[in-house]
């Protein structure tokens, strides 16, 4: 009896969190903009007109509608990727299979409206080379992630997935940045405009390092080994 409960209440443990916690808050925040995309979809799918704010979509529906749905799946079976019981399943290189596609699209199509679509002046010269950058190092990301993988490299992959999802995560974060200054202020100016949109990829990145930190501390001392082998290996590959 003794022993049981001094063997429960061993001191400097602490609780886990439950895992499901972090999957479930990086959908909620992809909420929003996962929202936004469905409603852009169902217009161009019901044929709406064209309004100053909507013919580029309209004349050019194509990249749009790639990056909506490359950044949907991206982001929900991405987050599910940070749930420990997953990673330990085979399910999780299933998954990572379709997250890895789907991000370069989101990535790609990015660059391409950034690229060919007549933006609205709010945006302006510094949000278009911000654009180009994020957009730019999420694909970059993703490429390094998936050649560690294939060398068995675990802790880069899953470094470098980290920051490809903190990136593909940033207009989540964004609707954060916007909403104290919108109702505070009202809306912004183009300057603001850009430093809201930036402030959502900054702050993503820099809990992505502190996270990617934390789990490197968290690994025994010694000799580091980055590869593994075989079917062990392939089972411990994580997002996080």
């Amino acid at each position: 009896m003794t022993t049981t409960a001094a063997t429960s209440h061993r001191p400097g443990r602490r609780p886990r969190r439950p895992e499901w916690l972090a999957p479930a808050g990086l959908i909620a925040l992809s909420i929003v903009p996962m929202l936004g995309g469905a409603s852009r979809l169902t217009s161009l799918a019901a044929g709406a007109p064209a309004t100053a704010e909507n013919a580029r979509f309209v004349e050019s529906p194509v990249p749009v509608v790639v990056h909506i749905v490359g950044s949907v799946v991206f982001l929900v079976l991405g987050a599910l990727q940070f749930a420990p019981s997953l990673r330990r399943r085979r399910w999780h290189r299933i998954a990572g299979r379709i997250v890895a596609p789907a991000g370069l699209l989101s990535a790609g199509s990015a660059l391409w409206m950034t690229l060919l679509y007549d933006m609205p002046a709010i945006n302006g010269p510094a949000l278009f080379v911000m654009r180009l950058v994020f957009a730019s190092a999420m694909a970059a990301a993703i490429v390094v992630a998936f050649a560690a993988i294939r060398r068995g490299d675990v802790v880069t992959h899953s470094a470098w997935m980290t920051r490809a999802y903190a990136i593909g995560l940033g207009a989540g974060t964004q609707v954060l940045t916007f909403a104290p200054w919108s109702l505070a202020f009202g809306a912004p100016d183009q300057l603001m405009h850009s430093v809201l949109m930036g402030a959502g990829w900054v702050i993503n990145l820099v809990v992505a390092e502190v996270i990617i930190r934390r789990r490197a501390a968290r690994m025994p001392r010694g000799p580091r080994r980055s590869r593994t082998s075989g079917r062990s290996g392939a089972a411990t590959a994580r997002l996080s």
